[in-house]
């Protein structure tokens, strides 16, 4: 794994080895991220990423998070509350030295609370698979105050998601068993 685009580009992020089955450890691959920023910096949805705050729920190696840093985003924050993940995102933190701008938050994406801050302009959402914790995480972040008006919601699953209430689906792509739902805050 590696960032792909960016300041940090060509950066190999800590293996995950075989991931953490038992975490539900999946990382999104290079290729399917470097389709999704292609896509986010395309034209269509203007410049998502450039002076964003990111809320990468469900973080795993914060790669996703991190690539947007590199390419221009002013503020991180990876959620996740898997021991392993912690690790990862850590020592991925400091591979890319971005202590001053990325946040580790320790915690349940299912259960943010409020947020203190300011809210966020971009979330990465990549829950493990099959288990309904997309829906339940967004339901939290909207209702702690996480998700901007307008935000954009990069959703990845392994089936085509639905909007929520009070989200507008804006495009949807396949990537072999991997779907991206891109979604609107309304």
């Amino acid at each position: 794994m590696r960032i792909i685009g960016g300041t940090h580009r060509g950066l190999a992020l800590a293996s995950v080895g075989k991931g953490d089955p038992g975490a539900h450890l999946r990382p999104t691959s290079d290729r399917v991220r470097e389709s999704l920023f292609n896509v986010l910096l395309g034209g269509r949805f203007g410049d998502p990423v450039t002076g964003a705050r990111v809320l990468d729920l469900f973080a795993g190696t914060g790669a996703l998070a991190l690539e947007a840093l590199s390419r221009g985003a002013i503020h991180a924050t990876l959620v996740d509350d898997g021991r392993v993940a912690q690790r990862l995102i850590r020592e991925n933190i400091a591979k890319c030295r971005r202590e001053a701008d990325a946040i580790l938050a320790a915690r349940d994406a299912t259960r943010l609370g409020p947020n203190a801050g300011a809210p966020f302009d971009l979330l990465f959402l990549d829950p493990p698979y099959g288990k309904g914790l997309g829906q339940t995480a967004l339901g939290a972040a909207r209702v702690g105050g996480w998700i901007a008006q307008d935000a954009l919601i990069v959703w990845e699953e392994n089936a085509a998601m639905a909007a929520p209430e009070g989200f507008a689906v804006l495009d949807q792509r396949r990537y072999g068993d991997t779907w991206i739902t891109m979604l609107e805050a309304q």
